[in-house]
């Protein structure tokens, strides 16, 4: 359903690492907004709630909503490292147009 690179997983275990607060996994989700329609949302979770799926890769945990599944189904997210500044980048084959920024998409 949704892969992370070897480069996201690395990135989120990192920042899962560094949490003040006790997270076991990544909750991502899809929100209306942004300047295509669409825009991602990402935070760090505890635990699922009772309407997401939860997917797991080298020990860590994605949580995503029922309503966010359908948007997200296939989708690689990556974590890059740029001289403009370092972030996930989304690859989604469900996304018909998507902003320069890239955190939007319709």
């Amino acid at each position: 359903m949704i892969n992370l690179t070897d480069s996201a997983v690395n990135a989120v275990k990192s920042v899962l690492a560094k949490s003040a607060q006790p997270a076991r996994g990544l909750r991502i989700m899809v929100e209306a907004g942004g300047c295509a329609g669409f825009k991602y949302a990402m935070d760090l979770a505890e635990q699922a709630n009772p309407n997401e799926t939860v997917i797991e890769r080298d020990g860590i945990k994605v949580f995503v909503d029922d309503m966010s599944r359908d948007h997200l189904a296939g989708t690689t997210i990556d974590f890059v490292v740029k001289l403009e500044g370092s972030g996930f980048i989304f690859d989604n084959p469900n996304a018909g147009s998507i902003c320069s920024c890239g955190k939007s998409f319709g």
